[in-house]
This record gives structure tokens, sequence and C-alpha cells, in this order.
């Protein structure tokens, strides 16, 4: 719902964009802070086949199914767990729900640390073999007001997938050099496309983000393969760490699949801070932090 950090004179600010009300939460085409499952992103025609079996999901998006299908895993009610600093949250999804086999057992946890850091930590095991990609779709906006083409941002990517007209990955990975998706070094995001992604970047470590006019800076690290950028929400930016879209139809990407006996965990870490350009420093972003919650 929220995350409020300091600017760098102090003034806090709620830097992601949310609802107040269960009920506007419910209505959330937009996925606006969610847990996004069992697959994040697109898959092709909605069906994929596994161990010579095809199955056909649930299509939510044209002939396509995108973020789980029609009611994923952001429109399920999770049992809550909580200490201190810790939220601990569990779902076990159903054989055959939204089309997808066995049943998966489901924890999330998000911990907040002294060092300014959210962790999302997701496990999972199943029954039967399944695809499985979770990510968190919160969108970010530094400034706590405003549009988000000002932030400068930085990811650690050499390429992208690119997709046809129906936001589907050609299976190509290509070079991000010399494009308008080269953002290995820091680039505002209306720099190119009038800041306009949806793009899964290849990813080779993380990505950083910086508002100039507050100071704040959110620094992402994950053992995910790649990130999507997301920007058609202008007010806020989405950075969701992810296995490749469609990942299930391409042999050639990352697998998404989940075996029984094999555990599932994935992790980010967001964290957030300040930066500061000392005179004399020729310009050398020095990042600092303060006590954010």
């Amino acid at each position: 719902m929220s995350v409020v950090a300091p600017d760098t004179h102090g003034r806090r600010a709620n830097v992601v964009i949310g609802f107040d009300t269960v009920e506007e939460y419910r209505d959330n085409p937009q996925y606006l802070g969610a847990i996004v499952g069992r697959c994040a992103n697109r898959i092709a025609n909605a069906r994929f086949t596994l161990d010579g079996k095809t199955y056909q999901l649930a299509a939510n998006i044209g002939p396509n199914h995108l973020h789980g299908g029609r009611k994923g895993f952001d429109q399920r009610v999770w049992r809550a767990t909580h200490g201190a600093a810790t939220l601990e949250l569990r779902y076990t999804s159903p054989d055959g729900e939204e089309g997808y086999p066995g049943n998966l057992d489901v924890r999330v946890t998000y911990t907040l640390t002294d060092e300014n850091e959210l962790i999302v930590d997701y496990f999972a095991t199943t029954d039967k073999a399944t695809p499985i990609n979770l990510t968190q779709h919160s969108y970010f906006n530094l400034a706590g007001a405003g549009d988000i083409l000002g932030h400068v941002l930085q990811i650690d990517a050499d390429a992208i997938t690119p997709v046809d007209q129906s936001r589907i990955p050609t299976g190509e990975i290509m070079p991000v050099a010399g494009s308008d998706f080269d953002f290995r070094s820091p680039t505002p995001i209306g720099a190119r496309r009038a800041g306009q992604y949806d793009h899964n970047f290849v990813l080779r470590g993380g990505a950083r983000v910086i508002e100039p006019a507050s100071g704040r800076t959110l620094a992402i690290q994950t053992t995910e393969p790649g990130v999507q950028l997301y920007t058609g929400y202008r007010r806020g930016l989405c950075l969701e760490t992810q296995h490749f879209p469609d990942a299930p139809n391409r042999p050639n990407f990352p697998s998404t699949i989940l075996r029984p006996g094999a555990g599932y965990h994935s992790r980010t870490v967001f964290r957030f801070g300040i930066f500061a350009v000392p005179s004399g420093a020729n310009g050398v972003i020095v990042i600092k932090t303060k006590g954010s919650h």
C-alpha cells in the first residue's frame, strides 16, 4: 500500500502507488501492489505443453494469458501472519485453478531491515509439475507525486526479449546496444520512446533508480534472470523481477517448471536511500541512506 522514505532534506513521502480500501484492490486492473502468479506476464495463446500434455489456461488478454488469468493470485485471499518487521502470506492454489496443474503451496514473506531494505522472498512446492513465475507489481514514484519521466534509470542488462504486436516474445535475445532499450548507463525514463516501456530485460546484475529533484534512490537486486520495465501508468514505474514471459513455450528461455520434491525460492531486495553530489566530486553520485520505513 505504501513505502514512506525521506528526501535529501528529511521530508518523507509515500513512494509507491496504492489504494486505501480492500474494495479498490478487488477492482485493480493495473495490479497495483499485487503479488502476481501463478505465472507473471504473458503466455501465448493461453496454453503450454508439459510432459506431453497440453494445458489450456484462462485467456484474459485477447487470446493470451496474463498475470495468472482471470482470477490470479492478486485476486485471492491470503493467510497473513506478522512480526515486528515481517509479514508472511500463504496461499494454496488448487489443481486446475485458472488451468494450471498441481496443488501449489505458496508462501511469500516481506521483511524490513535496518539497512532500509524491503526483502521479498517467494517459496513454493507442488504435487504435480507446473510452471511458476511469481513477481511483485508495485508502481514506484520516488518523487511522491507527478510523473516518472524524469526518473533516472540504470538496468544492468545487455539484452531484452523482443515482442510481437501482442506483446508475446518472439524467442529472440536482442542486444540493447544502440537501441532505445540501452539503460546500461543512467538515463532518464522519458529520454526515449516518450517514456513508454513494457519490456523484459535480460539481467546480468541489478537495477537502480534516482529521482533527481528529491534525491531519493531505489536499488534492486534479485535472483531472477529478468525484469519487466513497465511505465504504461506514468504516475509510477514497475520493475517486475521475473523469469521471461512465455517461458513455458520457449525452451531456449530459463525454465519456469517446478516439479514435486523440488522447492521454489526467489528473492528480490528493494533498497531505498538518498544521494548527494558533494562539491568537487565531478558529478560522481554518492549514495547515502537515512531511515526509511
